[in-house]
């Protein structure tokens, strides 16, 4: 049964977020966080009256996209970085005048950090179906964390009721994704987020005496094997990864469990093997003793010529929109890097366009989505100018297998055909609205563990208490 997000937008108060690079106004995280969802109230709208609930779905069926009416198309996001798109290659865009086929674009964008993104964005769909034309909420983008918040809820819509269908050449995890309880998509992404394990060149050479791709992939295709290249990274004066934090996406992206499961929290098998890894690499010095989170600049500053880090982690956005220190023209090291797939694979984020419920735009949402997912054309320029991995097969597939395309940043190496060769294992799966603050508050709580300023139970009691006051519904251990 599809669940309402009324009540829960009622409910929204604080969910801290960290949103990443794919997401946020400065680098940070692609994971935005949610505006908080009190999960008493989720609880209570996923059962209204069953008649409430069958109303609603068939006034939803029913009704066509609205009138095409709006002389202003209102796009939500949370970081410039698809307004840049956009901007650059949406068919039909007027830069000058800033229209779309003559209706004014408008972007509202905040930042995700500390929830804000989400909390004014549920504001807003909250308002749309009494909101003037000029302030409707057409379009909005959202990330893997939080993405099910809102497309299993009555404040997206059903993209084929806009004429937008699902599509061969997309990646079937970004159409889980974006799909309701029911089946509907309710949106289209226009990145597919393979991620890899991005390590330096020069270090390799002096640790695995190699920077062969193939070569480095063969010795770090385990964490078996991570964990002994860490121990010679040390011995050599090097950090196997720079923060605590840089490997825990590979991990929970991996999870044979959820985090929230009938109410009850359980934390997953391989988010505690990944804790008892972080633990161990601190003790033996494998990671920068300051234990920097993801974004900290203790840890990016390890991109720069002088950074001794070899590993890090993270999708096509990651290398291309977040390692500025590495590709500074005086203190970085601009094509000392290559990618593989590493011990596990795994994607990292993503950008959905969803179709809001009440647009009066809905040919120029569906016009977009279809531009971002099926013109060639622009998903070529993403790729081309922009270093991204699309949301289609076959322009991915195009590039992959030219023999001339390469990615400067990375020596040449052509990482379009190295993410072509990892996008079957990537999962979607045991996902839910719990996600963004399981996934933040652990690793910070954790962490406590980890420096060896409190022990393991102290710590988990710590996130125990914190997940209570943000979900006071959900059973903890």
């Amino acid at each position: 049964m599809k669940k309402r997000i009324t009540s829960a937008l009622l409910a929204s108060a604080v969910i801290l977020s960290v949103a990443g690079c794919g997401g946020n106004t400065t680098p940070a995280s692609t994971t935005a966080a949610p505006a908080a969802t009190d999960a008493a109230a989720t609880e209570a709208a996923a059962t209204e009256a069953a008649a409430t609930e069958a109303a609603a779905a068939d006034t939803e069926a029913a009704a066509p996209a609205a009138a095409d009416e709006g002389d202003t198309f209102n796009i939500y996001a949370w970081n410039e970085e698809f307004k840049g798109f956009f901007e650059k290659y949406m068919p039909g865009y007027d830069a000058s005048a800033q229209t779309l086929d003559g209706v004014k674009v408008v972007w509202t964008i905040n930042p995700s950090d500390d929830g804000v993104y989400q909390d004014k964005l549920d504001q807003a769909l909250q308002a749309n179906a009494s909101a003037s034309a000029a302030d409707k909420v057409d379009m909005f983008l959202a990330e893997a964390d939080y993405i099910l918040k809102y497309t299993d809820s009555d404040y997206t819509m059903d993209i084929a009721n806009l004429g937008v269908n699902q599509v061969d050449t997309e990646y079937q995890y970004t159409v889980s994704a974006a799909s309701d309880s029911n089946g509907k998509i309710k949106g289209v992404s226009f990145q597919c987020c393979p991620s890899a394990l991005i390590y330096r060149r020069s270090i390799a050479k002096d640790v695995l005496g190699t920077d062969d791709p193939a070569e480095v992939q063969a010795q770090l295709d385990s964490w078996d094997k991570y964990e002994a290249v860490a121990k010679t990274a040390k011995d050599k004066g090097y950090y196997i990864q720079s923060s605590f934090a840089d490997n825990y996406r590979v991990f929970s992206n991996n999870a044979d469990s959820a985090w929230v499961t009938g109410g009850q929290l359980t934390i997953p098998a391989v988010v505690d093997q990944w804790t008892e890894q972080m633990k161990s690499f601190y003790d033996n010095g494998y990671i920068l003793d300051t234990l920097p989170g993801v974004w900290d600049d203790g840890k990016t500053a390890e991109m720069f010529a002088t950074g001794k880090t070899m590993c890090f982690f993270g999708p096509a956005w990651y290398f291309n929109f977040c390692m500025g220190n590495a590709q500074d023209p005086d203190k970085g090291c601009y094509g000392d890097w290559a990618i593989c797939e590493g011990p596990m694979a795994h994607f990292w984020g993503g950008t959905w366009m969803l179709a809001a419920t009440g647009t009066d735009n809905g040919s120029l949402v569906a016009k977009v989505m279809k531009a971002f997912t099926e013109d060639e054309t622009v998903c070529e320029n993403l790729i081309k100018n922009e270093g991204q991995f699309t949301n289609n097969k076959t322009v991915n597939e195009k590039f992959a297998n030219d023999p001339d395309f390469g990615n400067a940043f990375l020596g040449n190496q052509n990482d379009t055909a190295v993410f072509c060769g990892m996008t079957d294992n990537i999962k979607f799966q045991n996902n839910t609205i719990y996600d963004q603050l399981c996934n933040e508050g652990y690793q910070d709580y954790i962490k406590q563990y980890i420096s060896g300023a409190v022990d393991k139970d102290t710590a988990l009691q710590n996130f125990y208490g914190y997940i209570n006051e943000k979900y006071p519904a959900v059973q903890t251990p």
